[in-house]
């Protein structure tokens, strides 16, 4: 019988995952038991610099000490009341939150699929309340290489075999375009049954993909000339990571419905909101949605603590400066096997120039060994997205670690 004498610590709690829990990740060789700020320490007391942020769940630092303590305070006063009843938590933060980020309403949810679906569905109803569309005929725009998680409903979205493959019959009507190509956007915007554009401003499980500039604003005028619904999915890029609260800033693009996660708890239960104005929100009326951990008073407190921590310890300047940084000097290591440096703010990626699919993750595994925690995404591209409050100094130690490892690295 396997016991935790036979094997160390880490070996034996790697072996109880692999033993009793479904293999549906295949994680980096780590046990981690410990975070704090830009920092986690694994079960034999090693410390390692978190460049993954549970992706990008935990920008404002891991265990971040005000978000704490208002879990904590809010957890010993209620948890969950469901939507049955009213609670005194909730109407306060979607005052905030509507406040906070300029429209008319909030549907608060959990994870952020969740949210992907509720922007699906209010898309859809809109497009037939408002725009006319017949029923079951609503149809979505997506570009390809898109990942908004993997309910039947996202994966029915996806162009990738390894969400798909397997798992049919997919939900139906979504048009699928090739991702930062205004003139396949434009001719899908022909059909007058499209009720939505579903889109992120940059691809990151596709490996940091950065359209080109002008991609949003253009594409949002088009969905506007066409009277369908620009959907914005911020649940990776939004929230400080790209060096403005939300990437579609960077254009200068309001969505007409925009879908948060992630970092909404600060990495510390799920969080996740759909905002819209009125005329979208207000399709949707009494039992035709929800959920019974949607709008609890603990997560509603901790998100607005979230919220308020990115602004107030200024960690979406930290990332613009930071990630230019962070690319110029990943743009001065000399190896043959770096193809590439993209990214915007604090979510970049290492592009390798390599053909071997085990080349990524035996490089992340370097990394781990160095001190340094990355995971690879389509085999050849490292994604690197620290939390948001990392140093200078700290990007400094990281750098060297990166080299370190590219220089001992070999295929």
């Amino acid at each position: 019988m396997m016991t935790e004498t036979s094997l160390s610590r880490a070996e034996y709690l790697m072996e109880l995952e692999e033993r009793h829990g479904a293999h549906n990740y295949h994680p980096l060789p780590v046990v981690l038991e410990r975070g704090r700020g830009v920092y986690v320490w694994d079960v034999e007391g090693k410390r390692y610099y978190d460049f993954l942020s549970a992706y990008s769940a935990v920008n404002q630092g891991h265990c971040h000490p005000l978000i704490i303590d208002v879990l904590k305070k809010q957890a010993e006063k209620l948890t969950l009341t469901s939507r049955a009843f009213y609670n005194s938590v909730l109407g306060e933060y979607e005052r905030y939150i509507t406040a906070y980020f300029g429209y008319d309403k909030v549907l608060p949810m959990n994870t952020g699929v969740e949210a992907v679906e509720t922007a699906v569905k209010l898309a859809r109803r809109w497009g037939y309340v408002v725009k006319g569309i017949k029923e079951n005929a609503a149809k979505v725009i997506v570009p390809e290489n898109n990942f908004h998680g993997r309910t039947l409903l996202a994966i029915s979205a996806s162009t990738d075999p390894g969400s798909y493959g397997g798992f049919g019959p997919y939900v139906p009507n979504f048009i699928k375009i090739p991702y930062n190509d205004l003139s396949a956007l434009a001719k899908a915007l022909e059909d007058k049954d499209v009720c939505g554009f579903l889109v992120e401003p940059i691809q990151g499980e596709a490996g940091v993909v950065v359209p080109d500039e002008g991609y949003l604003a253009k594409a949002k005028y088009l969905c506007e000339k066409a009277n369908v619904l620009f959907i914005g999915d911020e649940i990776q890029t939004g929230l400080g990571r790209t060096g403005k609260m939300l990437a579609c800033e960077w254009e200068e693009v309001r969505p007409d419905i925009l879908i948060l996660g992630k970092a909404l708890s600060g990495g510390t239960l799920p969080v996740s909101a759909v905002l819209a104005d009125d005329e979208i929100m207000l399709t949707i009326k009494p039992g035709e949605h929800g959920s019974t951990y949607g709008g609890n008073p603990l997560a509603c407190k901790v998100a607005i603590a979230a919220l308020q921590v990115l602004k107030d310890e200024n960690m979406i300047y930290n990332a613009h400066y930071l990630g230019q940084y962070l690319r110029n000097e990943l743009q001065k290591i000399k190896s043959p096997l770096i193809r590439q440096i993209r990214g915007k703010g604090l979510l970049n990626a290492i592009v390798l120039n390599t053909d071997k699919k085990d080349t990524g993750w035996n490089l992340c595994l370097r990394f781990a060994a160095n001190g340094l925690l990355a995971k690879p995404t389509h085999d050849y591209i490292i994604r690197l997205a620290p939390p948001l409050c990392i140093t200078k100094e700290q990007i400094d130690e990281c750098v060297h670690i990166i080299r370190q490892s590219f220089r001992e690295f070999k295929e």
